[in-house]
């Protein structure tokens, strides 16, 4: 390549390929020409096209200046070689001597040998690599960043061709070739649970682009703008109609959704995309793709869950600009089950919520937006389901087990009667629960003991009264900050916690403070990579080093609380100087407020987790301090293991129940009792019933736990009688079994109890 092609010359390329599309000649021979036209405007001795094919297999089906006995037996697997590195990463690369690059894989058959730079770009469509375009050159060049943006411009064109022309049939794209009538159980991730039975709705998000080529930019420019208002009016009537009120986490999540829809750099792109010589829905499709390559390398767990928003935000301009109001709009089944790659939470709003009856996405964690709208709905949801849309066919009848996060596609009678059965069971269940409402949580033997619900949203809320829990042990104080765009400031928060308190009505809430950082980050903060998260900068440490953080939440406690009681407590302490400087910043708000003659809580208790073990040796001096303890079994039982729960490896290994976390949750209770400080328990051994029986039996009398694990619960312990279950467990004292669990189960079959 002598010369960069500049605007005008990528515009002139752009209509010559638009004319080949038109043209007649099959898919193969058009390719050819495709080739030969781009090496030809480039002025490069090689342009090479790698199409995928099943099995992530990179074949080379067309070149201008390789051999051509080469064209269909060159293969590269994903990943092998400087094509397969570009399709594997989705993204370009130019190199003024290829072959000097580790990843460089010599195919002799192709006489390739003699050619040094090369410039390679993903052919990517709907985010998804179709294949790989290289161009070559003898001398050792380095290529401009203009060029890599017209060959990028340039494949959006080829995309369409590769995908409407019979290169490769459908069903080798799908891999689905002999199994569309089969029964298929798919594995993904609970992102909510509950079960479903439904026929499967595709969703259409994907708008057909039936003009990539431009005829005039300034026209495209303005309908771009014509869009974008169009697009802005219905956002607002979606936020208006939601039902949400104001302040709502839910409406929260919208409006930050109606941030992304404003953003000049994502509109500023398109608009360059535009004056490159593609028409405004190709420019769109074009940003979103690359937007998509960049944010797929992100290991940042809240960027990575914000390109759904966008993809969603991409798709409804895309909407607008062909005349289209909503991916929507086909009457729905009356038992949907909605299928799709990713979502955004306006999208999902978009149906009738009545014909719902579950999501599966390919994509998607329990804390993107989408999910927390699915959650506010009453949505079973699955995520991460891999290969979902390939293997699912409009109108499959299918069950989805939010409890197992699993999918069984095209269920046989029996396993649908099964499921049937599983249904009807956990509706009398649910009935049996509900019966127990009013019912004090005591054992046979008359051991009171709390139950409490652990919440984050404001929506958790309502099943304090359905479930007629005491109160709610752990409010996670940071949902509310991961789901905006900036940090909260104190009137905002103290609208909110003075919100939360008022629906508990006068039932008490213990508060953790911000424990954000590790996995749980916050789009607004500086974001430091780290080998082990769990055990990096985040909560308490995060919060001590950046005391402005601490000092707002604790003002907007204390202001809500004003005239109410308040309960708070810190979390991830790891020694008793972290609770003591956690306590001088209260303190400090405290005297604020006093000097200001601001109203104070009636009440105040302040304590801490319990999760790190070291604090475990500090238990003496912690409480003469505390108010109270609550023991973050999650957390607590990892670090005691050296085990990331995240592991899935690690996941069976530990067992909760084993001698050595009951020994020494044991201890904690025997200590907070002589010392006369409350301590409850808030992770999930809380809400299952063996384990929930195995915490009272060792001596605790507060438990806090989700929703539904309240009636399953209360169920257990009115049928137990704690003397004898603590009189069995001392005679497992010094045992160096690997688990318990076994052996509690039988003492609950033994004894009646109801697990």
């Amino acid at each position: 390549m002598q010369q960069t092609l500049g605007a005008g010359g990528s515009r002139r390329l752009l209509k010559r390929l638009r004319d080949l599309m038109a043209s007649s000649g099959t898919g193969q021979e058009r390719l050819n020409q495709v080739a030969r036209i781009i090496a030809a405007d480039f002025v490069a001795e090689v342009c090479s096209i790698y199409l995928m094919r099943a099995g992530e297999v990179l074949e080379l089906f067309a070149t201008q200046g390789l051999k051509q006995a080469a064209v269909h037996k060159t293969r590269l697997r994903v990943g092998e070689g400087l094509v397969g590195d570009i399709a594997a990463h989705a993204r370009p690369l130019a190199l003024s001597d290829a072959q000097s690059h580790p990843n460089f894989a010599y195919r002799p058959e192709t006489g390739e040998e003699i050619f040094h730079s090369l410039l390679g770009v993903p052919i990517l469509r709907g985010g998804r690599v179709l294949g790989v375009l290289v161009v070559q050159n003898r001398t050792f060049r380095d290529y401009e960043e203009e060029e890599i943006e017209t060959l990028q411009t340039v494949v959006m064109v080829l995309a369409e061709l590769v995908a409407s022309s019979a290169l490769i049939s459908p069903a080798e794209m799908q891999r689905t070739e002999g199994l569309a009538l089969l029964p298929v159980r798919l594995d993904g991730l609970r992102l909510n649970e509950g079960i479903a039975i439904g026929r499967a709705v595709l969703h259409k998000a994907r708008v057909t682009i039936r003009q990539m080529v431009a005829e005039n930019a300034a026209a495209e420019l303005t309908r771009l703008r014509q869009a974008v208002t169009s697009m802005h009016s219905a956002i607002d009537d979606l936020l208006a109609a939601s039902g949400f009120a104001e302040g709502d986490e839910h409406r929260e999540i919208l409006e930050s959704y109606r941030m992304f829809a404003e953003d000049r750099g994502w509109l500023g792109r398109i608009a360059d995309a535009i004056d490159t010589g593609l028409t405004a829905e190709a420019a769109v499709q074009k940003v979103q793709d690359d937007t998509r390559a960049r944010m797929l390398q992100v290991t940042d767990p809240y960027l990575r869950e914000r390109l759904a928003d966008l993809d969603d935000l991409a798709n409804r301009l895309l909407r607008h600009l062909v005349g289209e109001t909503s991916a929507a709009t086909a009457e729905l089944p009356e038992d949907a089950v909605l299928i799709a790659r990713s979502m955004g939470p306006a999208e999902l709003l978009d149906y009738e919520r009545r014909h719902l009856k579950a999501v599966v996405l390919e994509e998607g964690s329990p804390t993107s937006h989408v999910a927390i709208i699915a959650r506010a709905l009453g949505l079973p949801m699955v995520g991460r389901v891999k290969d979902a849309l390939a293997q699912i066919e409009p109108g499959d009848p299918m069950i989805v087990d939010g409890q197992n996060a699993q999918i069984i596609l095209r269920p046989g009678d029996d396993v649908r009667a099964a499921f049937v059965a599983v249904m009807e069971a956990q509706a009398q269940r649910r009935a049996s629960y509900s019966a127990l409402r009013d019912l004090a949580s005591v054992t046979r033997d008359g051991v009171a003991v709390s139950l409490n619900l652990n919440a984050g949203l404001l929506v958790d809320l309502d099943h304090l009264e359905e479930t007629g829990a005491d109160g709610v042990g752990l409010y996670r104080t940071e949902i509310p900050f991961m789901i905006r765009n900036s940090f909260p400031g104190v009137e905002a928060q103290t609208d909110l916690y003075r919100r939360i308190l008022e629906r508990t009505g006068g039932r008490p809430v213990v508060f953790r403070t911000l424990d954000a950082g590790g996995d749980k980050l916050l789009p607004y903060l500086e974001r430091n990579v780290e080998d082990n998260p769990a055990i990096g900068w985040r909560a308490i440490r995060m919060t001590l080093d950046r005391p402005l953080l601490l000092r707002q939440q604790l003002r907007a406690l204390l202001r809500a609380s004003a005239g109410r009681r308040l309960d708070v407590m810190f979390p991830m302490v790891a020694e008793l100087a972290e609770f003591r400087a956690a306590r001088a910043v209260l303190d400090l708000e405290i005297t604020r407020a006093e000097r200001r003659s601001e109203a104070l809580p009636t009440t105040l208790r302040v304590g801490t987790m319990l999760e790190v073990p070291s604090l475990f040796w500090q238990m003496p001096a912690l409480l003469r301090e505390v108010d109270f303890l609550s023991v973050g079994s999650n957390d607590l039982v990892q670090f005691l293991f050296a085990s990331d729960r995240g592991n899935a490896r690690l996941a069976d290994r530990y067992d909760v129940l084993s001698p050595t976390v009951l020994a020494f949750l044991h201890d904690v209770v025997r200590q907070c009792d002589a010392a006369g400080v409350p301590v409850q328990l808030c992770g999930e051994m809380a809400s299952n019933p063996v384990e929930a029986m195995a915490l009272i039996g060792v001596g605790f009398r507060h438990l806090s736990m989700p929703a539904v694990a309240i009636g399953p619960v209360k169920a257990m312990l009115r049928s137990l009688e704690v003397s004898a279950l603590s009189c069995y467990l001392s005679t497992l004292t010094g045992s160096t079994d690997r688990s318990l669990r076994g052996r509690l189960r039988a003492f609950a079959h033994d004894h009646a109890v109801m697990i």
